[in-house]
């Protein structure tokens, strides 16, 4: 499944649009690796997704091509949050 439309099925992000654009401007990896939005993701990946100054790490465990809101949730685990130091101290 392309990483964008997995990042708005699994309910990550909400729009694919706004998914494209984030993986577009260098913001998540793929097992360690800069991915494109059209990447292919697949069971066991790895993500890293920057949002702002949060760093999400999962790991996709499901990949489903359509779901309920209820299910999004088990499509991942959440591995790690960070938060970033901002670059500007």
């Amino acid at each position: 499944m392309r990483l964008d439309k997995f990042l708005k099925v699994s309910r990550l992000i909400k729009r694919r649009s706004v998914a494209k654009e984030i993986a577009d401007q260098g913001r998540i990896t793929i097992n360690g690796k800069v991915a494109k939005s059209s990447s292919d993701v697949k069971n066991g990946d790895e993500l890293s997704i920057k949002f702002g100054n949060r760093l999400m790490v999962l790991e996709i465990e499901r990949i489903i091509e359509t779901t309920k809101k209820e299910d999004a949730e088990h499509m991942y685990k959440i591995l790690r949050e960070d938060a970033l130091q901002d670059q500007g101290e």
